[in-house]
């Protein structure tokens, strides 16, 4: 930009000024909040569009035609149907391009009716519940593809709190989450383990995928599907162990001696401690140990060597992001409500991922 064009600009910005300012009442200027708020809202009203009209014109090389309104970031734009082609906007939308990345990226946080308050407190431009809710559903949520090769992953899961008739009791429905360890890609579903399990199929795997998770038996079950036996290696999160070690309880002693033999892997030498204790917990421990002994490695060693990671906090970590969203106080879902919510989320946090 030139001196004389800026100076020009400054001429015509200030005329701007004097009229806006003319119009405005002197309850308006008592703060700068105040100042800050009626400015967005004029010129978003009477300035910018205008301005963003004219590059549209001039950048489309279109200006006839039967014109409808696009709420966006600088205002409500009339755009032809010649334009939208060119400028690549969805067919029917009432929003643009940004303005609804606005509104996923926060609808995809908070329930819809607070992401439409905060749009509006953002932005200016008001977005009511109903679309917010609406561009959740029209949307197409693809899961991201990691470049390199997946060498370890973890799988986890949590409750979503399903909407019932008056007088019932409330529903808890499960859902699945895998984070993929490189790249920390995420993927979850609802009732629906075939979508994670295509998702961690279609990337490249390497020649051992390493799976990490805690007891529960849908996780393992999941897990399953991802690569033939062979082509996996299963380990028990150290710190679900640990965690379920010291729910015993007892002798310090006899704790640290337990702890000391699982991190070695040393299974057996592990239950053999409790031999004497006839604690109920004692034994459930044993038991649990038994049934996840293909999956206790000696963690010391891996961990050393680093040959593969001993805890499943990625996952772990991803679960209370979801929860975020799908746990807000009081919310209850429709059955049919939760994948859309549940990809929108993803969509969210790999985004964040992914623009690192």
């Amino acid at each position: 930009m030139t001196p004389e064009e800026e100076q020009l600009l400054r001429e015509h910005s200030r005329a701007i000024a004097k009229i806006l300012y003319k119009n405005t009442s002197s309850e308006q200027l008592t703060s700068l909040a105040k100042i800050e708020e009626v400015v967005r809202s004029q010129m978003q009203e009477y300035v910018i569009p205008k301005v963003g009209n004219f590059f549209i014109e001039n950048a489309t090389g279109e200006s006839k035609g039967y014109k409808r309104k696009i709420k966006s970031m600088i205002g409500v734009l009339p755009i032809t149907n010649s334009q939208t082609q060119k400028l690549e906007i969805v067919p029917h939308n009432q929003l643009s391009p940004y303005l609804s990345a606005c509104c996923l990226r926060i609808s995809a946080s908070v329930s819809y009716q607070r992401a439409a308050e905060d749009i509006e407190y953002l932005t200016g431009i008001k977005v009511s519940k109903s679309v917010q809710q609406r561009l959740v559903h029209r949307q197409n949520f693809e899961l991201p593809q990691v470049e390199s090769a997946v060498e370890e992953l973890s799988v986890d899961g949590g409750n979503i709190r399903i909407r019932t008739p008056p007088g019932q009791a409330c529903d808890w429905k499960g859902y699945k989450a895998t984070c993929l360890h490189e790249k920390q890609a995420i993927a979850a579903s609802f009732q629906e383990n075939s979508l994670v399990i295509d998702w961690v199929k279609s990337q490249s795997l390497a020649p051992m995928l390493t799976c990490l998770g805690d007891s529960h038996d849908g996780i393992w079950n999941l897990v399953r599907d991802f690569a033939p036996e062979h082509q996996r290696r299963e380990v028990l999160d150290w710190f679900h162990l640990m965690k379920k070690l010291h729910k015993i309880g007892g002798s310090n002693q006899r704790l640290n001696q337990a702890k000391t033999l699982l991190g070695q892997g040393k299974v057996d030498d592990a239950i053999a401690v409790f031999a004497d204790c006839n604690l109920k917990q004692a034994l459930n421990f044993c038991a649990y140990l038994e049934k996840h002994r293909h999956r206790i490695i000696n963690y010391q060693y891996y961990q050393a060597e680093q040959i593969c990671s001993i805890g499943s906090g990625a996952i772990e970590s991803t679960v209370k992001q979801i929860d975020r969203r799908t746990k807000i106080s009081g919310a209850q879902w429709k059955f049919d409500n939760v994948p859309q919510v549940l990809a929108d989320r993803c969509a969210y946090l790999n985004r964040l991922i992914f623009a690192r």
